[in-house]
């Protein structure tokens, strides 16, 4: 992958974590240098340049212990954990002073409507992945704006439905049950041809983790994706999906609703027997899945357009630079 060209602005180094591997390959894709803290000990977010991905020139490694004297011009948090702990040990007084801005990627946990987000400072920038966050999370007078998911449209890779079988794509499905919607898969794989991949998967029966390069290939081949999530923000796996020509049936849940249409690119219900009988109605007639795939590429491909997700962070970013 190349190196970003800057579009507008002066070139910046922002700091952040690797939490989502495919997210940051999103970000990657911004003209700016991406400064990524490295440690030896696993630390959850500081793997570097880890994983299989083809990381262009402008995502650096940095040790965790030169941060403090390294040039910063933006700090861009990714989790809770990234504002409570994290800009504390790293960050020299200075740094903390900088621009903070926070990727917020999931809607609230403990209540759905009264869970005050952990980010208190009016100087910072809260950026939700989805309006449904936005919605849910109180912010309180901390100013939020939204940027949704943006992918590179994956070069050469078509739906083609020749397997008539559902495929679900979550990582970590055991241990993050109902939330993901585990018994929910469970049920309708009892009842249906389903495939499960993701991280753990095989503690379920699934096929095991796919490489993030190579998931929209495997997925090409089934004839519908599956979402059995309750309560998570927008998986990308779901956009990518969309982008190749999958159509979607699921549980209209978060932000799914705003993405997929009824009877155009899918089919979403929270009757559990409804979701049944779309998915046995497009696992059997691959017309409908073809005419509900083209719907989920004329939907996607605009909403989830890699230069659209560039043009929205490079002004967030640029702007919080200017207003210091």
């Amino acid at each position: 992958m190349s190196v970003p060209r800057a579009r507008g602005g002066r070139r910046l180094r922002v700091l952040t974590w690797h939490v989502h591997g495919t997210y940051l390959r999103s970000l990657s894709q911004l003209p700016h240098e991406i400064v990524l803290p490295v440690r030896d000990d696993g630390a959850p977010g500081y793997g570097g340049r880890a994983g299989d991905f083809d990381w262009p020139g402008n995502v650096v490694e940095v040790p965790a212990e030169d941060v403090a004297s390294s040039e910063i011009d933006v700090v861009l948090h990714q989790t809770h954990r990234n504002w409570d702990v994290d800009r504390l040990e790293l960050l020299s007084d200075r740094q903390r002073r900088l621009p903070q801005v926070v990727v917020e990627h999931d809607p609230p946990r403990a209540s759905p409507v009264d869970q005050r987000h952990p980010v208190d400072d009016r100087r910072a920038r809260i950026v939700h992945v989805t309006r449904f966050n936005q919605l849910m999370w109180d912010c309180g007078d901390v100013p939020t704006t939204v940027v949704e998911h943006g992918l590179p449209v994956p070069s050469g890779v078509v739906a083609t439905g020749e397997l008539a079988r559902a495929l679900v794509i979550v990582n970590d499905m055991p241990t993050r049950g109902r939330r993901v919607g585990r018994d929910l898969y469970e049920h309708l794989a009892a009842r249906l041809p389903v495939d499960l991949i993701g991280m753990d998967s095989e503690r379920l029966g699934g096929l095991g983790e796919v490489p993030p390069l190579e998931v929209a290939a495997f997925a090409a081949r089934y004839r519908v994706l599956l979402s059995p999530i309750r309560w998570t923000s927008l998986n990308m796996s779901i956009c990518e999906a969309m982008m190749i020509g999958l159509p979607v049936v699921g549980f209209a849940t978060t932000e799914l609703p705003s993405v997929v249409e009824n009877g155009v690119s899918g089919f979403l219900s929270n009757d559990p027997c409804e979701v049944e009988r779309a998915l046995r109605r497009v696992l059997d007639d691959d017309a409908l899945a073809r005419r509900w795939g083209d719907g989920a590429r004329r939907a996607a491909l605009p909403r989830f357009d890699i230069d659209r997700f560039v043009r929205d962070w490079d002004r967030v970013l640029q702007e919080a630079v200017a207003a210091g």
